[in-house]
């Protein structure tokens, strides 16, 4: 087995299929941001968790504020390889994305008339897959995962009445592991099973970056919000990356590193309660997906025809666009309740490891008012992606032919608590 396939499955990991966002983003901060589609998110600042999208927002704050939520994604991807009628199958791996639990935590403050803090704990990023041990195309796909959680302090300052400003830290920690199956490349190694494996990974590191943001209020009823959150460079350096061989009970190990850039992220965002019962808000998100240009992993035992290199793959990904539009009906003095639209753009050409397509949100919640304290939010969110077909060469240099279908439905329920 060549050295430069050990370092491969972690590439993938990060590249693995998702069903709720472009790429392998995800948007889960809040219950109450999940009952509008996340429109306006910048700007709405109902409850703590705007810190996630802009801390500008932490000014409209008079009292301390805390917000915890907790989201559960359960995609429905199912991807189909087409047989020949020959020595390819047709197969279909039903349900590859399992169900994820997505929690988010915020706290904001007030120092004074003029500045804030808060801080969160949330993710960006983040995937998981599951495909069948014995799927054909087992090298390609296998089991996934990727998680990353984001740590990040924040501080806000009250130009004037107007306008109000705001910046953080973040501090992103990311696991990858990773499991390949041997598929149609169990006949090359003899008596064995396409289900063994090939190879595995477990790694993990942190980094990180920063976030600003911007607040301007027209007056109590209009305001716009622009955030800001830069780029992460994730560089995985120590990873245990294990290759299984024929006749070998215990697989080779080596160390390797793969650099991989979670892209940065722009949102413009709008609020208006334009009547006594009723709000519109609306968001234009764009991830700068263009920054995600190679996969390319490397270390002193590897070359592929380049000296240190043990994997290499060019990426066809452009910057993608989020566009989102809700309301808010203000039903009496306990419950509220929200709706909202969004279409999120493909990012990158479709492939087995990123079936990528666009996606459309139809989401609605509500809060609940428990008390002059406390607050309870829910939201809703059924996600259909596009159809489609795709071809991919295995390792054997075999083309083989996929269909690809997906939708999700995301559940979330939210406490809010003002402190007095």
């Amino acid at each position: 087995m060549k050295r430069r396939m050990l370092l491969t499955p972690i590439a993938l990991a990060v590249a693995a299929p998702t069903v709720f966002a472009a790429g392998f983003q995800a948007n889960e901060h809040s219950a109450s941001g999940l009952g509008r589609a996340f429109s306006g998110e910048g700007a709405v600042a109902d409850n703590a968790s705007v810190l996630a999208r802009n801390p500008a927002a932490m000014t409209l704050f008079d009292t301390a504020q805390f917000s915890g939520a907790i989201s559960v994604v359960d995609p429905q991807v199912d991807v189909t390889l087409n047989g020949n009628g020959a020595d390819i199958p047709t197969q279909t791996a039903k349900d590859v994305a399992p169900v994820q639990f997505v929690p988010g935590a915020y706290y904001i403050s007030p120092i004074n008339d003029k500045w804030a803090w808060g801080i969160g704990l949330f993710t960006n990023y983040g995937v998981a897959t599951d495909y069948p041990d014995d799927f054909y195309a087992g090298d390609l796909a296998g089991d996934t995962s990727l998680i990353t959680v984001n740590l990040n302090p924040n501080i806000a300052y009250r130009v004037n009445e107007s306008l109000s400003l705001g910046a953080g830290v973040n501090v992103t920690y990311a696991e990858a592991e990773l499991n390949r199956h041997l598929g149609a490349l169990a006949g090359a190694f003899g008596s064995l099973n396409a289900s063994d494996n090939l190879i595995s990974l477990k790694g993990d590191t942190y980094s990180f970056g920063w976030n600003a943001g911007l607040l301007y209020e027209f007056n109590t009823n209009n305001r716009i919000g622009f955030t800001y959150r830069s780029a992460v460079d994730l560089e995985f350096k120590d990873g245990e990356f294990n290759s299984y061989q024929t006749g070998i009970s215990n697989p080779q190990v080596t160390e390797g590193r793969l650099d991989v850039t979670l892209p940065a992220i722009w949102e413009l965002s709008g609020y208006h309660h334009f009547a006594d019962k009723w709000a519109l808000h609306y968001s234009w998100f764009r991830t700068e997906w263009s920054s995600f240009t190679e996969l390319k992993a490397t270390s002193p035992n590897c070359n592929d025809g380049t000296a240190g290199q043990c994997f290499y793959k060019k990426e066809d990904y452009k910057d993608n666009n989020r566009y989102a539009l809700g309301l808010t009906h203000f039903l009496n003095s306990d419950w509220t309740l929200r709706a909202g639209f969004a279409l999120d753009e493909q990012a990158g050409k479709t492939t087995l490891s990123i079936p990528d397509t666009d996606r459309y949100w139809y989401s609605a919640g509500a809060t609940y008012q428990w008390s002059s304290n406390m607050s309870f939010d829910a939201g809703l969110t059924y996600i259909y992606g596009k159809s489609g077909s795709f071809n991919e060469e295995n390792t054997l240099n075999t083309p083989l032919s996929f269909d690809a279908k997906s939708s999700a439905f995301i559940a979330a329920l939210q406490v809010n608590y003002i402190f007095d």
